[in-house]
């Protein structure tokens, strides 16, 4: 989404989707997208139902650790 649109907290406040780049991995400084902002932007929306992320770890990831990072990012 961000590749395609661009501002994407702006798109999620008016469409309420969006997905990572790149590689779908890891929620850390490795992605395009800085996700404690987006799901900030989420919240200020007063959405209330789920936000789900897909969890795909790279070969060398502690599963636990990264399950942990994920969860920090998005607690907001």
């Amino acid at each position: 989404m961000q590749i395609a649109e661009g501002d994407v907290i702006a798109s999620i406040r008016d469409n309420l989707t969006t997905c990572g780049a790149p590689g779908r991995r890891e929620l850390d400084a490795n992605q395009e997208l800085y996700y404690s902002a987006i799901m900030r932007a989420i919240k200020e929306t007063e959405y209330e139902w789920y936000v789900s992320q897909e969890f795909s770890l790279r070969n060398d990831a502690d599963w636990a650790a990264s399950l942990k990072q994920a969860y920090k990012v998005c607690d907001v």
